[in-house]
């Protein structure tokens, strides 16, 4: 039981941070049942299984608060679909699963954390310029971004958000809250395709369902509250936040790829931090600023 309740609370967490931020709850959830001994193909299948009902839940209320674009859902959601069930299949039964992760890791946490860096600049620290500028997102940019992350999603046990987020949010094309939404909600689809990938590939009782009750009780108590949040925030702040936390989840990996250990690697952790709360502050006196001079135009 004591088990089950630290799992619970780890999936209100990592489903607190995803419903709210648009990403990290198959990367934390599957991150800690890695370190608790889980195999890998198991960790995965778990953390999808309770997405499922997770996502489903978090949808609902996304939509329900209105952070969702649902012209998009589309065609995000069924390449992705067809991505992770493909990257499940492969998972169970690619001997040199592990082998690729390696060769890929380094090469995707680059990409992001370059992402995260336009991405806070362009939320936190653009004065004179709105952050987002809403127009249309081609259809041939959607598909094979969704195919890729879906793809990532199953093979390295989380992705979609990770990979989705931060690349719809640095085109400046969508508000932060639709694209939370809207990437949280074309999750079932993955979610559930990678699920019966793995049911496919693995037998019914190899399933860990405790963990997957576990996960699912904990995440569909957080789903609402994470939508409610993204509703409330401004689109500045949102944008700041889902930067930093882009930074932080990649920079480990990003400093190894870049050869940066030791020393210099912990300094560069300090700053990247201090940079964040930076920019969050400054995001704060910038929305203040606004909120002033809109106040000022305003006829007494």
């Amino acid at each position: 039981m004591r088990t089950f309740i630290l799992l619970a609370l780890a999936g209100l967490g990592a489903q607190l941070v995803d419903g709210s931020l648009g990403m990290a709850y198959g990367v934390s959830s599957t991150t800690l049942l890695l370190f608790v001994g889980v195999a890998p193909a198991l960790a995965s299948a778990a953390v999808h299984i309770a997405e499922v009902g997770t996502t489903a839940v978090s949808g609902i209320s996304h939509a329900s608060f209105g952070n969702v674009d649902w012209s998009k859902i589309v065609w995000m959601a069924v390449p992705g679909g067809i991505g992770a069930f493909a990257g499940a299949y492969l998972l169970v039964y690619a001997s040199t699963a592990e082998a690729t992760s390696g060769l890929v890791e380094p090469l995707v946490a680059i990409i992001l954390f370059s992402l995260g860096v336009y991405v806070l600049s362009r939320f936190a620290f653009r004065r004179h310029e709105r952050p987002v500028s809403v127009r249309p997102v081609s259809r041939k940019f959607l598909s094979p971004l969704g195919l890729v992350a879906g793809f990532l999603d199953a093979f390295g046990g989380g992705g979609w958000g990770p990979i989705s987020t931060p690349t719809l949010l640095s085109s400046g094309r969508m508000e932060p809250r639709k694209v939370i939404g809207t990437v949280d909600t074309s999750e079932f689809v993955v979610a559930l395709c990678a699920s019966l990938g793995f049911l496919f590939s693995l037998s019914f009782a190899e399933i860990p369902w405790q963990v997957v009750g576990a996960l699912f009780a904990g995440g569909i108590v957080a789903a609402p509250i994470a939508a409610w949040i993204v509703k409330k925030l401004p689109t500045r702040i949102l944008g700041t936040a889902v930067g930093g936390v882009i930074l932080l989840v990649n920079m480990q990996t990003f400093f190894e790829a870049i050869g940066l250990t030791g020393v210099m690697a912990s300094i560069g952790y300090v700053l990247i931090l201090g940079v964040w709360i930076a920019a969050i502050v400054f995001a704060i006196s910038a929305i203040r600023r606004d909120r002033a001079i809109g106040a000022e135009g305003q006829p007494a």
